[in-house]
Parts: C-alpha cells; sequence; structure tokens
C-alpha cells in the first residue's frame, strides 16, 4: 500500500484518510495526520516501526533542549547519532540483507537533520510539541521517498487552524490534478519504459547493438525521470489536498543549459538540502577555488553515497563532481556565451543519460559490456541481433514519442500547469484518471524506483 499507484492506496487509504482528516476539528488535525501516516508506514514495513519512532524520538528531545541555551557540541552528538543510523541501515541493507533498510530513511533522516540545524540557527524559533515535530517527520506523503520538506514549509498548512468548505474542495480538486497527472507519469510512461530497458537486461549488454544500446541509455533516463517526477507530483498533489504549499522537486531538468543547473532543477529538494546543510557550512564558493572544489567533492560523493554504498553509486557521484568542476572552472569562466551553452546543452543531452548507465548498472563487468557497446571501438564481439534497434523502435514507439516530448520540451508541461483549471484539462483530466486505473488493474505493480534508496 506504499505505493502511491497501488488500488488500495488509491480507493481505500487515500479517500478514507482524506475524510478523517477533515471531519477532525482543525486544531486536532495534526494527531489525524501523525496516526495514518504511522499507520501507512507499518503497513509497508512494520518491523522498522520502531526504528522510525526510535528516530523521531530521539530527535524531538534534543531539539527540544536546543530551544534553551544553544549547545554545538549536542547538536554534533544528534547529527551524529542521525547520520550512524543512516549509515548502518545503509551498510545492513547493502552486506546482510535487503530488507535490513528501512523504508525511507534516507528522506526522513535527511528531514531530522535539516530540523536540528534549523533549531541551532534560530530559524525555527517555536518550541514545537511533539505532536508537529513527529507529524512533519513522518507525514505520509513524502515519507518513503520524498520531497524534502523544510518545516517551514509543513508549519504553512492552512487548514491545522482554520479552512473553509469552498476553500478545502479547491485545496482538494488541484491536489488531485496533480495526484493524477503523476499517476500517468508513472503507469502510462515510467512503467512501460522499463519495460524496453528490462528487455534490453534480458538480451545481455554483451550482445546488443550500439544503437540498442544508445536507446536504453536515454530508455532509463526517461523511465527514473518519469518515476521520480510522477511520485514527486503525486506526494506534492496529497500535501496540497491536505493544506500544505505546492513542493517543487523537478523543474524541466532537461531544458537546462548546464549539469549544475539540471541538478538545481532536478530532485530539487535534495540538491538545496545539501547545498544549506553541506556545501554552505564547509565555506561554498567564498574561500577559493581550492576549496570549492574541495566542497564540491565532498557533497557528490555524499550525494552518490546517498543514494547506495556500490561502487557503481560513488562512480556517478565523481562522475558528476569532474562534469561539473569543468563547467565552473573552465566553461563558464573562459569560454564565450554562445560556446558556453553548446557545450552545456551537450553536456545535459549527452553526458547526463550516460551517467544514468552508471547509476543504473551495479555489476561493474556488467557496466564495462554496456559501455563497450555504446563505444564499440572500446569493444570485442558480436551483438545477436542487426535489426535489435529497429526491432524496439516499432515495439515502443508510442511510449518513447511522448516520453521524450515531455523531456525534451518543457513548454508542454508548462502549459497543463498553466491551464489545468480550464474545463478541457478537467475532462483530460478524468479520462486519464481512468486509463490510469486500467492500466493499473491489468499490470503486476511496478514499485517506484527511489524506494530502493
Amino acid at each position: 500500500m506504499v505505493n502511491f499507484s497501488d488500488l488500495n492506496f488509491i480507493f481505500r487509504f487515500l479517500p478514507v484518510f482524506l475524510i478523517a482528516f477533515y471531519i477532525t476539528p482543525a486544531r486536532m488535525r495534526t494527531w489525524t495526520l501523525l496516526f495514518g501516516s504511522l499507520l501507512f508506514y507499518a503497513v509497508g514495513d512494520l518491523r522498522m516501526l520502531p526504528a522510525l519512532f526510535g528516530a523521531v524520538l530521539v530527535n524531538f528531545l534534543f531539539a527540544k533542549a536546543q530551544f534553551g541555551e544553544k549547545s554545538l557540541s549536542l547538536l554534533i552528538f544528534v547529527l551524529a547519532i542521525d547520520a550512524g543510523m543512516l549509515v548502518e541501515f545503509k551498510l545492513l541493507g547493502q552486506f546482510v540483507r535487503g530488507d535490513l533498510m528501512p523504508i525511507g530513511i534516507s528522506f526522513y533522516i535527511f528531514k531530522m537533520i535539516s530540523y536540528q540545524m534549523d533549531v541551532y540557527r534560530g530559524k525555527i524559533k517555536e518550541d514545537a510539541a511533539f505532536k508537529d515535530v513527529a507529524a512533519y517527520f513522518c507525514m505520509f506523503p513524502q515519507i518513503v521517498s520524498g520531497p524534502i520538506m523544510r518545516y517551514e514549509g509543513y508549519r504553512e498548512n492552512r487548514f491545522f487552524i482554520f479552512g473553509s468548505v469552498r476553500e478545502i474542495a479547491l485545496a482538494l480538486e488541484d491536489g488531485s490534478k496533480f495526484f493524477v497527472t503523476g499517476l500517468a507519469m508513472k503507469v502510462l510512461l515510467a512503467d512501460h519504459l522499463s519495460m524496453l530497458w528490462k528487455d534490453v537486461g534480458t538480451i545481455g549488454y554483451e550482445s546488443i547493438s550500439t544503437p540498442l544500446a544508445w536507446l536504453g541509455a536515454y530508455t532509463y533516463s526517461m523511465e527514473l525521470y518519469f518515476d521520480f517526477w510522477g511520485y514527486s507530483l503525486m506526494a506534492a498533489g496529497i500535501g496540497v489536498m491536505l493544506g500544505f504549499p505546492f513542493v517543487t522537486n523537478f523543474d524541466s531538468p532537461y531544458g537546462s543549459h548546464s549539469v549544475s543547473e539540471f541538478y538545481r532543477r532536478w530532485h530539487a529538494t535534495l540538491g538545496s538540502w545539501f547545498r544549506d546543510y553541506i556545501y554552505i557550512p564547509l565555506g561554498g564558493s567564498r574561500k577559493g577555488d581550492l576549496k570549492t572544489a574541495a566542497n564540491l567533492f565532498v557533497v557528490w560523493l555524499l550525494t552518490g553515497f546517498w543514494h547506495g554504498v556500490t561502487l557503481n553509486f560513488i562512480m556517478w557521484g565523481m562522475i558528476l563532481f569532474l562534469i561539473i568542476l569543468c563547467e565552473k572552472f573552465f566553461v563558464f569562466k573562459i569560454l564565450p556565451d554562445v560556446a558556453r551553452n553548446v557545450i552545456g546543452r551537450i553536456n545535459v543531452l549527452l553526458l547526463i543519460p550516460l551517467s544514468w548507465v552508471v547509476f543504473a548498472i551495479t555489476d561493474f563487468p556488467m557496466l564495462t559490456d554496456y559501455f563497450s557497446r555504446l563505444f564499440p571501438f572500446f569493444g570485442s564481439g558480436e551483438y545477436v541481433n542487426q535489426n535489435d534497434f529497429i526491432k524496439n523502435i516499432g515495439l515502443y514507439w508510442t511510449v518513447l514519442l511522448p516520453s521524450a516530448a515531455l523531456t525534451f520540451f518543457p513548454g508542454i508541461y508548462e502549459f497543463w500547469e498553466n491551464h489545468r483549471n480550464h474545463v478541457l484539462f478537467n475532462v483530460l483530466w478524468i479520462i486519464l484518471f481512468w486509463v490510469c486505473i486500467y492500466s493499473v488493474s491489468g499490470a503486476a505493480g511496478n514499485p517506484f524506483l527511489y524506494f530502493r534508496f
């Protein structure tokens, strides 16, 4: 049920929770959100519920102590507890047993760290009650895969105190539009793109043609994009239904003019988290080029580790670090604007999909095989079917075409977002919802890719 595209979630948990939330008196709705979120988490990972609750309690108590006299040593101690918990469970999940890593731990631990640091910095001035802090850490729309909302965003909920029937109805309508749009991205695009990516793996990376290898790289790029963007829209849509501000996690990243810009617009809440709580505290770009490069190295090393402890994730982070370093100290400083824009676009449209191949394939020999097909002058051997590219284009063009259009022409989504209240889009939204339900009902169910992080 933790999968937002699951029919039990769509037709049972979500409507029942929304009814319970809004029949609860406004000042008690935080408790409804907390208990509903804990129930949601327990259904998905009951064994790890004590770990979540223990982390919530520890972080609440340590933060509460900071509202007296600020203590740097206390802050460092609780941050070490949070970071240690994250590292320990990631290592257990990778090297002992996969189900030992609690779902959503990467996201709720980052929320806890940001809360501790914001309390210490004085950005959070109120000594919040346990129910508020716990509900913020555990709120079910975000606990599994983000977005990483800050506490000030949580406190902006206008329905915890008051909300007219009309305001609530408008929030439910607007939130459901984002939810259905995200659902369509997940079940109509990402899940079908995953079939092509799996077919490439079934053939064997050492046996595919170079054109199919490139098609596979772009296919996985789009699958990951629509899977996580779809999830983010669904999570943000549920948040809007509950009175929270819309959280933008993706802002047409493939329209970027550099890899640096790409990662300000891709998983934006994670990028801003690393900027505010790692990069800037280390000194940012204020202490010279060498220190800036070192700070970027730390950020991207940690970003790679956050996604996974296998070698490919560390490589992925280091590849992006090197690209961004070249952009920052060569492309942006030396080249004229025209050349800078051209190279930046090439980096986004060529190097980003190649980096996703490193992200996707955890086995190093298989990763080597794949790159030997992408660049056949580095490899050897024969691929099985010279027509594999044409065959797969013929099978999957109906999903590849709309996926490519939405990926590389951001104006399409922006047009929908700006006109989503038009009557024609309301009709489209209803049709799209039932098309998605039909697709989900006939499928085995495909969990969101970021669930494993």
